[in-house]
């Protein structure tokens, strides 16, 4: 497990992650016929996210909806596995891959065949009733492909993850030690209730209280929070504030990207 000085060595003091919202892939309902599309796009973002100063990148699939809940389909590992390779090859900086919904084998495989530094899992132990239904963590199957395929890819793993809810009330700071020392995960990322929801600060404190290991936030980061932020977290992971005109459905606004940085590294 890394470290919170690990982390900083690896990633940096306060890394910026910036999302890179896939559109939807070949096979995916919505898939617009064109995977050039799809990589130049991403490329778009990319190029918008490292002129604003964010210090990674993280890709997901994240026009495939409605997701499927565990394995996806091989052409959606190729595609994704394209366009990690692209930009792994344009930026010289971390890459992270997140396979919606749950799909951590398949993360692990293209991060593995395209040099990436971490996977994002959404629920790495436990369980949680999602709109795919009910997903369980798959943490022993997932660190042991990872022995074989990429010993060196962090494992950066959602506690109580957005779109979802517990089945039944459970104690967060036990959830939280049990997802890093039983689950083993590197990084510990924390959420609101749905993408671009702002993190609770108090949950924020408590978790930092709770174990001591490297803690993101996951979601709803804006230059309005993102002084307070700072001295709470590792690092954080941007999507939705930072594209043109606030509207997720855009691409990033490099200047948005630029303010975000300067306010959470002011301190």
């Amino acid at each position: 497990m890394l470290t919170r000085e690990d982390f900083h060595q690896r990633f940096g003091t306060l890394p910026v992650f910036g999302m890179i919202h896939l559109k939807p892939l070949p096979g995916s309902p919505l898939f617009g016929g064109s995977m050039m599309e799809v990589v130049e796009s991403a490329l778009r973002d990319a190029v918008a996210w490292r002129r604003g100063g964010a210090d990674g990148l993280v890709v997901e699939n994240f026009g495939d909806r409605p997701f499927i809940k565990n394995r996806v389909a091989a052409e959606t590992i190729a595609a994704m596995a394209r366009v990690a390779t692209d930009l792994k090859r344009a930026f010289d900086i971390p890459l992270g891959i997140n396979v919606l919904r749950n799909d951590a084998s398949a993360a692990l495989a293209i991060a593995a065949a395209t040099a990436a530094d971490f996977i994002r899992v959404n629920v790495h132990t436990g369980a949680m009733l999602t709109d795919q239904g009910l997903i369980e963590g798959e943490a022993a199957s997932t660190l042991r492909l990872r022995v074989s395929l990429g010993p060196d890819i962090a494992i950066f793993a959602d506690h109580r993850v957005k779109h979802a809810s517990e089945l039944v009330p459970a104690d967060e700071s036990q959830s939280a030690r049990d997802l890093r020392f039983r689950g083993l995960a590197d990084v510990i990322i924390v959420t609101g209730r749905e993408t671009g929801a702002q993190v609770d600060m108090q949950r924020l404190m408590a978790l930092r209280e709770a174990i001591d290991a490297p803690l993101l936030a996951g979601s709803g980061i804006t230059e309005e929070n993102a002084a307070e932020l700072a001295p709470l977290v590792d690092g954080v992971i941007v999507g939705t504030s930072v594209k043109r005109y606030g509207d997720l459905s855009q691409p990033v606004d490099a200047d948005r990207v630029e303010r975000l940085c300067r306010r959470l590294k002011a301190g």
